[in-house]
C-alpha cells in the first residue's frame, strides 16, 4: 500500500505540504548514489517534511558503516554517530520536525542494538537523540529563521552545526549562523536535496566551538 502523501487539504492549501513517495526518493538519492554512501558526505533537505530524504540517506550511510564496520561494535558506533551527525533538516511545521527527528533516531537505533547488541552504550544514544535535534530544526528554509508555533518567522536565525571527528574519539562541533547567506543569495526553490558546503566558515557566521568525546556532545547543550 502507497504512503499517504498529504496530511490533510488544509496543509496542503497553507504550506504546499505534499510528501514525496519512496520511489521518488530512492531514485533522486541514486542521482547522488557515491555521496548517500559516503559516511560523512553532508546533506541539508530544507523542507524536510517528516524525513523522507533524510530516512533514506541516514539508512545508506548505515548501511555502509555496517559492511565496512561490524566485527568492531566500538568503530560501528562511532562512525554510525558521524553519519547521523551528517545529515540535516529544516522544516516549518513542528509536528514533522519532531516526526523526523524521532524517525531518524529510530532508524539509527535498530541497527545500533542490531550491530552493537550488549555494547550499546546509553550515552552514545542520548548523543545521536541530542545530535539530531541540532540538526533538524523547526524554520523557514527561505530566510533561514527559526518560526513560532504558528510558523512565523521570529528574530532568531537558524543556527546549524558542523560536526567533525578530530581524533580517535574526539569529536569537534562549530556552530554557525547562515542568515546573512541567505539574505545575501536568492535560493533554488526548486532545489529539494543539496549538500551542505565542507568549509562552512565561508558560507556562515561563527558562534561557538566544542571539542568532547562523542558520547558526550550533549553536555554541551
Amino acid at each position: 500500500m502507497a504512503k499517504k502523501q498529504i496530511k490533510s487539504k488544509q496543509r496542503v492549501a497553507d504550506y504546499g505540504e505534499v510528501y514525496t513517495n519512496d520511489r521518488e526518493v530512492k531514485a533522486m538519492c541514486d542521482l547522488v548514489k557515491d555521496e548517500t554512501e559516503r559516511i560523512d558526505s553532508r546533506f541539508l533537505e530544507p523542507a524536510c517534511g517528516n524525513g523522507n530524504f533524510l530516512a533514506e540517506i541516514l539508512t545508506r550511510k548505515l548501511g555502509v558503516c555496517k559492511r565496512k564496520y561490524k566485527r568492531s561494535p566500538l568503530d560501528y558506533e562511532k562512525y554510525s554517530v558521524l553519519a547521523a551527525s551528517s545529515i540535516y533538516g529544516v522544516d516549518i511545521l513542528q509536528d514533522n520536525v519532531l516526526d523526523c527527528r524521532r524517525r531518524m533516531f529510530t532508524i539509527w537505533d535498530k541497527q545500533y542494538k542490531a550491530v552493537c547488541k550488549s555494547m550499546c552504550n546509553e550515552q552514545t544514544k542520548e548523543a545521536v537523540k541530542f545530535i539530531f535535534s541540532r540538526n533538524i530544526v523547526c524554520g523557514n528554509a527561505l530566510t533561514l529563521m527559526t518560526v513560532d508555533e504558528n510558523g512565523n518567522d521570529t528574530d532568531i536565525p537558524i543556527v546549524f552545526s558542523e560536526w567533525a571527528l578530530i581524533t580517535d574519539s574526539q569529536m569537534q562541533r562549530s556552530d554557525y549562523t547562515f542568515e546573512q547567506l541567505l539574505k545575501e543569495q536568492e535560493p533554488d526553490k526548486d532545489e529539494q536535496l543539496s549538500l551542505v558546503s565542507d568549509t562552512p566558515s565561508d558560507e556562515g557566521i561563527f558562534l561557538k566551538k566544542y571539542i568532547t568525546h562523542y558520547r558526550r556532545v550533549q553536555k554541551n547543550g
